[in-house]
């Protein structure tokens, strides 16, 4: 019976772990509550016109064929003369869905919808075409009802032809675009003799929408450099030539007809799409008409690729976009809200209008994103402890001071164990120091608030508790506890002035991790001789031991030396990327300085990144005065690990490819190799924080702890 019941509840707990995945990285992070947000001023166009090319690479639409013939004519000739153009960056998966939902949403693929293959709506979202006055679509019924599904009232319209026409082995998939412009022509043609729907399609703010999958169907059937592909590319874009004719002579060539051409995914040339090859994530973005900018020319453009070469298209301005920005693009030429799920910005750059309209689009957009930002965070605040979620509160300094007071009352009542009232004053003034720095940082913050400026007397405190934070150990007993607990409350004081919230409990828990580390090894000294095994209490980081007392190396030797190692590179990210400190908030600052000096609010950054290296070696110390090796020993296994890393990315530096792949390979190598140099500083350091004592008052009898 009890073995049915451990079995039980041995499956339970397995299956509640794996769906625990699904609870914590793929539930949706889509929020909702915001309001819309759009442009007060009058929009340059009336209606929007969106082409998208399903499959098509930018590549093969902007390249030229051997006769110096472009593949699609009419629009290069709206790349030359008419409009704006660039290449539209793509996020994986890149697939139709995801694609299509970036471009009209203005947010990348929700990962809760994995689960449906990308298929279906996990949850409803904002769109363009939610919120413009009439949309109407024409194309697959794989792509247009999704749109349709979640949008607020009776006004977006979709005519799709059927699955079974989607066909991989069809002689001409280019029939499944003939079949999208012939019915966008019927449906004008009928308007012209229906009144209500005349009306309707010259409101404002409407949008047509023209889903080609033809191109993506002979991609995946024939490949892209197929002749079937390419014959679809020409097709289509006669298409969207007789459309744009149809179309301005419907409304009278009014000169409020807006147009983008663009897709949702690129092909790999062995015709597939969903990874990160650039063949799937570079994608064409042309877009003219009503509010869009003329063609700039310019003398040199600078990009990675070698693409404007190629494409013959040096001379005319690539702006390059990331694919969510072409949604508030859309929303801005017509004048509709800003979908609000949206994370896109809207590329100015692809506008022509006033810099008063720009300004509005710009702060629009802003506000749109800021909207996010504020559900997020009321969301945030219902599930989360409230004192966990107070901005510039250094809970990250009561913990620490209820620690230390904790191990101030053990030693006031310890028994046949005397400490003397220098060291208990050390400890009390380093408790003082944590306390005036936790008040510090809320004042200062609270000042700046309120727009006061930094206080006088909170930078002395800040400069003075920056400068003791070094020297106040050494004035401590070098007995183990002691001393590391010393060298805690002295760092963290000046980490606490340097962080913004709760990052400050980073240290805080390393160093609980480096003393159970500590205790751990200590306890695997039993393995080998019981009589090896030290008391922590009585160890002494200054005392001396005989050579003859040290033992030999050993296995176990190096799990703590690679221990060391990856704490290290745990400390390293820990803090920050100190190969970024460009990365760090300037706030970190505030409680030493606000007025900008890029060598002072670096070298303090640079202090804050250390720290938990200093911690980290300060314990790497203890892990040799606790297991009886020389101080040496431990240490030099770590430099051979450090010799292996280094020797590993020697072998990987580049002097080919990208500038970010030989930079990148470079910068690889030199970490490892300073973080040789690096580690024998610290080592250095930290035997003076644990070993050496000043004595200010006179030296006096040690007792042990």
């Amino acid at each position: 019976m009890n073995m049915l019941i451990f079995i039980i509840a041995g499956l339970l707990v397995h299956c509640v772990f794996l769906a625990s995945i699904f609870d914590i990285y793929f539930t949706s992070p889509l929020v909702h509550g915001m309001t819309p947000q759009r442009t007060p001023l009058p929009p340059p166009a009336k209606r929007l016109v969106l082409f998208v090319a399903d499959g098509l690479r930018a590549d093969t639409l902007y390249e030229l064929d051997d006769n110096g013939t472009p593949q699609a004519p009419y629009l290069r000739n709206i790349i030359e003369y008419k409009g704006s153009w660039g290449v539209s960056h793509t996020h994986v998966p890149t697939e139709s869905r995801p694609g299509h939902v970036a471009l009209i949403a203005g947010f990348y693929e929700d990962v809760s919808a994995v689960a449906k293959g990308w298929k279906e709506n996990p949850v409803e979202f904002d769109s363009v075409f939610n919120e413009s006055k009439y949309t109407w679509s024409w194309g697959s019924p794989d792509i247009l009802p999704m749109f349709a599904k979640g949008a607020s009232g009776d006004h977006v319209y979709t005519y799709c032809y059927t699955a079974e026409k989607e066909d991989f082995g069809a002689q001409d998939a280019t029939k499944l675009d003939t079949w999208v412009f012939d019915h966008v022509k019927n449906f004008f043609q009928a308007a012209r003799s229906n009144q209500t729907l005349f009306s309707k399609v010259n409101e404002e703010k409407v949008v047509l929408f023209l889903h080609l999958l033809g191109i993506d169907t002979n991609g995946h059937a024939h490949r892209p450099n197929s002749r079937e592909y390419k014959d679809n590319i020409r097709k289509v874009d006669e298409g969207i030539n007789d459309i744009v004719s149809m179309l301005e002579d419907f409304y009278g060539n009014d000169g409020k007809t807006a147009f983008i051409l663009t897709s949702d995914h690129g092909m790999t040339d062995w015709g597939s799409h969903g990874a990160g090859h650039p063949s799937e994530t570079l994608t064409p973005l042309i877009a003219w008409g009503a509010g869009v900018n003329y063609p700039q020319k310019v003398t040199f453009q600078f990009f990675e690729d070698e693409f404007l070469k190629e494409w013959k298209l040096e001379k005319w301005k690539r702006l390059d976009v990331n694919q969510a920005d072409i949604a508030p693009l859309m929303a801005s030429l017509i004048g509709v809200p800003f979908p609000l799920n949206s994370v896109g910005i809207l590329p100015l750059d692809y506008l022509n209008n006033s810099a008063h309209f720009k300004a509005e689009s710009m702060f629009t957009n802003a506000v749109q994103i800021l909207e996010q930002f504020k559900i997020k965070m009321t969301q945030k605040k219902e599930t989360t402890l409230s004192f966990l979620f107070t901005p510039f509160q250094t809970v990250a300094g009561l913990v620490i001071l209820l620690i230390s007071s904790f191990f101030l009352a053990c030693l006031c009542k310890s028994k046949n164990k005397y400490v003397p009232k220098k060291d208990l004053t050390i400890l009390l003034f380093q408790m003082l120091s944590i306390a005036l720095s936790t008040y510090v940082v809320n004042s200062t913050h609270s000042s700046l608030h309120h727009k006061q400026g930094l206080p006088v007397i909170n930078q002395i405190i800040s400069w003075t508790t920056l400068a003791s934070s070094l020297f106040v150990p050494l004035l401590s007993p070098t007995f183990f506890f002691q001393r590391l607990l010393s060298i805690l409350l002295s760092l963290m004081s000046p980490y606490l002035l340097l962080s913004t919230g709760y990052e400050a409990l980073f240290p805080l828990v390393l160093s609980g991790l480096m003393f159970s580390w500590i205790y751990m090894e200590k306890e695997a000294l039993q393995h080998y001789d019981d009589s090896l095994k030290p008391k922590l209490a009585v160890l002494n980081f200054s005392y001396t031991t005989d050579i003859t007392q040290f033992r030999q190396l050993h296995l176990d030797d190096i799990r703590r030396s690679f221990f060391f190692v990856f704490f290290i590179v745990t400390a390293f990210f820990g803090t920050g990327n100190i190969a970024s400190v460009n990365s760090f908030d300037p706030a970190s600052i505030y409680c030493f300085l606000t007025v900008f000096n890029p060598f002072i609010m670096g070298s303090l950054l640079v202090w804050k990144i250390v720290i938990p290296f200093v911690l980290v070696s300060c314990a790497f110390e203890a892990v040799q005065v606790t297991t009886q090796l020389s101080s040496k020993s431990l240490f030099l296994i770590v430099l051979v690990i450090s010799d292996l890393m280094a020797l590993h990315f020697f072998f990987l530096v580049k002097d080919y490819g990208s500038w970010l792949d030989i930079g990148t390979s470079i910068s690889h190598y030199v970490l490892v190799m300073v973080f040789t140099i690096f580690i024998m500083l610290l080592s250095g350091l930290a035997q003076l924080l644990t070993t050496k004592r000043i004595e200010l008052w006179g030296r006096t009898k040690r007792h042990s702890m």
